[in-house]
């Protein structure tokens, strides 16, 4: 392991803030400067380690190149200033004659791109067979608008346990949104958190990430495209390089749909009407710390946002109703076999695609982010209908449900969101006092659930790893004099700029004020811990991470007052067994 010593300035400017109770609260916002400084050491001193050389690599590789957001002030992209030279229009390199006579003349194309770049590309695109992308210039009006909120909070998941970790819309997961092919959509992100956050649009088949892919707290950024090719897709957190699985593994994403506008599924297509019942239903788990979520080690599955929430709320049929499912598996690790107890699917469409169907099937195989929607109908018998994931591992932690058929049913139709449910403030307020677990994956839970790992006497220096955006072990006890050594084992690169993956230890809140320097990969610091007390501690970059040491009072041996001491030795052990025998022998005596 490298061992690396503490960056003087940036050492010495967070003891001071700490020393003056100045430096970060619970609210306090991710550290830019952090970036700023290692962006620094990178180009300076640690220019000759290995980890160094290959991000200056990296920096000299993407300068010039229009990757990610080039953003001025307290940035940490190393390139900001450097603007990446227009590319000239690419011309098509050969088109036979009957391509030629399908390319419309410019006066021809739909308005919204005049003026645009690489027209000669648009032009060609929106005369092909198949589907143009989903590129609009950014000033197109939009048919459909929504918007995104996304901050750091608790909600709750059943069964007693609030989450408290990365939250969209309020909740995990964020709102179901529907649009039509052919619309022309309009993605607002807000950021009312205390870090960064962004957005990764997966049905959208354009650049995104240059114009939401990092909202700094307190903005709203947006992107417009067009919802080009029918499906169930994921849209996510993506705040920029090491964050972006971070974000998702810790509860930030949603569905999307594109509903086919001409082509329609095949079971509407031969009862000609539309479904009894819709069911937008997304697969996700919940993890317990980093650690759990980078190694899959799942604590909770769940349905729309609440483990076993369609086995206390089923959904309510008829016999011979018309069901269709868009389903999604977020994961973001297990792969899923979804499967209904007594039902065979009339049709099967991969992606939600309506052309990629497939006729029957007893369940659909979903790696994360893979999507399907299918068709069939109740049986003519009443009764319950099973739905869960067959991977029987995930479904006891919590991804199972009912759909009952009742001959005594209201007729549909019904429509089911993929989205969590809904609570008035003082059901939440009660949710989160009366939990009897609360899980955080990057903070430290409620005592159930982040127990102290305890330390003896005979360990004289202990190792937290530095994982997932979070401490492991988050909450630790031990003698005092025993040191502690946290090494980071994030693995990361430089993209644009985004430093993410770098961490480090401050102390917020105890008897002792120590700060680490920043750490890159398999990097190591230490401190030793003397003073008895509860040490709460956090990383400058990434806030949201928090840890706790617990230092317990020294052992005191009394000194005996005078005389022999009878205690503290074997002697004195074996002094006070000939007194007890003593005693009882005079007593049998009398």
């Amino acid at each position: 392991m490298t061992k690396k010593s503490p960056h003087p300035a940036l050492k010495g400017i967070l003891l001071a803030l700490v020393s003056m109770g100045a430096f970060y609260s619970a609210d306090a916002l991710a550290c830019d400067s952090c970036n700023e400084v290692f962006r620094k050491q990178v180009m300076a001193e640690r220019s000759d380690s290995l980890t160094g050389k290959d991000m200056l690599q990296a920096m000299e590789n993407q300068k010039g190149l229009p990757i990610g957001n080039e953003v001025k002030g307290n940035v940490v992209l190393a390139q900001a200033d450097i603007k990446a030279p227009k590319a000239a229009p690419t011309q098509v390199a050969s088109v036979t004659p009957d391509a030629k006579k399908r390319v419309a003349k410019k006066g021809e194309l739909n308005p919204i791109f005049e003026g645009a770049d690489f027209i000669d590309i648009i032009e060609r695109d929106e005369n092909l067979s198949i589907r143009t992308t989903s590129f609009v210039p950014q000033n197109t009006k939009p048919d459909k608008t929504f918007t995104i909120e996304l901050n750091e909070g608790k909600t709750y998941i059943g069964q007693g346990v609030v989450y408290d970790g990365f939250l969209m819309d309020g909740g995990v997961p964020g709102q179901t949104i529907v649009v039509q092919e052919g619309d022309i959509v309009e993605m607002k992100i807000k950021n009312t958190g205390s870090v960064p956050h962004g957005a990764s649009i997966h049905a959208a088949y354009t650049q995104t990430s240059k114009y939401v892919g990092k909202v700094q707290p307190g903005e709203t950024k947006s992107v417009v495209f067009r919802a080009t090719v029918p499906g169930v897709y994921m849209y996510h957190c993506a705040p920029g390089g090491h964050a972006i699985p971070m974000h998702v593994l810790f509860g930030q994403y949603g569905m999307m749909v594109v509903e086919p506008k001409e082509t329609k599924y095949k079971l509407e297509e031969e009862l000609g009407r539309k479904p009894d019942i819709n069911l937008y239903l997304l697969q996700h788990e919940f993890y317990a710390s980093g650690a759990d979520a980078i190694n899959g080690d799942l604590l909770y599955t769940a349905f729309n946002g609440k483990v076993f929430r369609y086995v206390e709320e089923p959904i309510v049929g008829r016999p011979g109703d018309y069901v269709r499912i868009h389903y999604l598996n977020i994961g973001p690790n297990r792969t899923s076999t979804f499967h209904i107890v007594g039902i065979l699917w009339d049709y099967a469409y991969w992606q939600g695609h309506p052309d990629k169907f497939q006729y029957g099937g007893q369940s659909i195989t979903s790696g994360p982010t893979d999507s399907w929607v299918v068709e069939f109908r109740l049986p003519p018998d009443e009764g319950s209908y099973l739905m869960l994931d067959h991977a029987v591992g995930a479904t006891s932690r919590g991804s199972i449900g009912v759909i009952v058929a009742d001959g005594k049913a209201e007729p549909g139709p019904k429509t089911y969101l993929a989205e969590a449910p809904a609570y008035t403030e003082a059901e939440k307020a009660e949710q989160i006092e009366k939990a009897t677990r609360t899980i955080s994956p990057f903070g430290i839970g409620n005592a159930e659930a982040d127990r102290p790992v305890y330390y003896g006497p005979e360990q004289k220096e202990v190792f937290v790893k530095i994982i997932g955006n979070s401490f492991h072990p988050k909450v630790i006890e031990i003698e005092p004099g025993t040191k502690v050594t946290w090494i980071n084992e994030d693995v990361f690169t430089f993209m644009a700029g985004e430093y993410s993956g770098i961490h480090n230890a401050i102390g917020i809140n105890g008897p002792e004020r120590f700060a680490t320097p920043l750490l890159a990969h398999a990097e190591t610091a230490s401190h030793t811990f003397t003073t008895a007390g509860e040490n709460e501690y956090m990383c400058a970059p990434h806030p949201y991470m928090k840890g706790k040491i617990i230092v317990r009072q020294p052992k005191v041996v009394e000194e005996p007052k005078g005389g022999c001491s009878t205690t503290g030795s074997p002697a004195g052990a074996a002094g006070l067994v000939l007194i007890a025998l003593g005693l009882l022998f005079v007593r049998r005596r009398n």
